[in-house]
């Protein structure tokens, strides 16, 4: 993690190769129904590339852009987006002037500028995150934002088609706040954010991830398909997708999503929809990291998440009898130890 103070930097000024060709029109809109049906196979996953460049050692973001791709380390000391080519080699590359706190994910604006999410908090201790934004050209902006209700630590990034930015929080019980500014975003200024909706997600089975079986609860990266026609979280272990009408984020997330089980890696944080929304493009922290296409399954059974505006489950209910979240719980208690843990090691004075 990179020190908590946002301070101007020397600027390493890049053409910024690949951002032109993100945005054709602005995205359209193709509304689709939730899936509830038996799952459909439609394919295995395929390793597009793998990523070796020591830059990205940390992979935490990631867009598609046609057979290119915008990259995000988590780390660094300037706000640096990496434009990968077809081979997931490093093409270009594009800064900010700013020392970010803990940079988490990426997502694309309706006029091709570059959103990065600066909202990662392992210990809960931030008074304020951050958005910046790249714009083709070389401009920038920063705004801050500030919780409605205490701290979070966020990894996820959903940018909505109308430019509207979703922050969504890693929870190590599964309950996941969704916020977006109260206000007009304000360059250089604070504006607060406002809950809109919970997504809920319970364990899977699904392998992977650092923390054992509490991976299959923290949410650790989102996207939104090119054409706006659907929505992605993921976790360590899984995605969740969901069909997109307008810029409607919060009342998507009211429908029962299409639950993707991902490739087994050590800590995979970046998603993104391929140029076909109905593929995912998943990648880990690590090197190498693998980029991986996933297929969408056109129907899926309904997948274990909820989204409401209620708090999640009592005590009561996570012990009962018979339930699996007792080992979820305690292994989320486990994970909490090893993230502040893990952070206090890497954390710069």
């Amino acid at each position: 993690m990179s020190s908590q103070v946002e301070r101007p930097r020397s600027r390493a000024r890049g053409r910024w190769l690949l951002v032109a060709t993100v945005v054709a029109g602005g995205f359209a809109t193709v509304p689709s129904a939730a899936a509830e049906e038996p799952a459909t196979t439609t394919g295995a996953p395929t390793v597009r590339c793998s990523v070796t460049d020591e830059r990205l050692a940390e992979l935490s973001g990631l867009v598609v852009v046609g057979d290119q791709m915008l990259a995000l380390n988590d780390g660094g000391s300037q706000v640096t987006v990496h434009g990968l080519d077809g081979a997931c080699r490093v093409a270009d590359v594009q800064t900010a002037p700013v020392d970010p706190f803990d940079p988490e994910d990426l997502g694309v604006g309706p006029g091709g500028e570059v959103w990065v999410a600066d909202t990662g908090d392992n210990n809960t201790e931030r008074s304020t995150v951050a958005l910046h934004v790249l714009r083709p050209g070389d401009g920038t902006s920063l705004y801050r934002l500030t919780y409605p209700d205490g701290a979070h630590d966020a990894e996820a990034l959903l940018m909505a088609p109308d430019g509207t930015p979703y922050l969504v929080t890693k929870e190590v019980l599964g309950s996941s706040g969704v916020y977006r500014p109260a206000a007009p975003l304000v360059d250089g200024s604070t504006v607060p954010l406002e809950r809109v909706s919970t997504v809920n997600v319970t364990l899977t089975g699904t392998p992977g991830g650092p923390v054992g079986r509490a991976g299959q609860l923290m949410i650790t990266g989102g996207a939104v398909a090119g054409d706006g026609s659907a929505i992605a979280l993921r976790t360590y272990t899984d995605a969740y997708v969901w069909p997109l009408s307008g810029s409607d984020v919060a009342g998507a997330l009211a429908a029962t999503p299409v639950r993707v089980a991902l490739p087994e890696s050590p800590q995979g944080e970046a998603v993104s929809f391929a140029a076909d929304p109905r593929t995912l493009v998943v990648a880990s922290e690590g090197l190498p990291s693998a980029v991986t296409e996933v297929p969408i399954p056109a129907q899926a059974t309904a997948a274990p998440t909820t989204t409401s505006e209620s708090a999640g489950p009592s005590f009561a209910d996570l012990t009962q009898k018979g339930s699996p979240l007792p080992a979820a719980l305690l292994a989320a208690l486990g994970a909490t130890l090893v993230v502040w843990v893990g952070s206090r090691i890497i954390r710069r004075p």
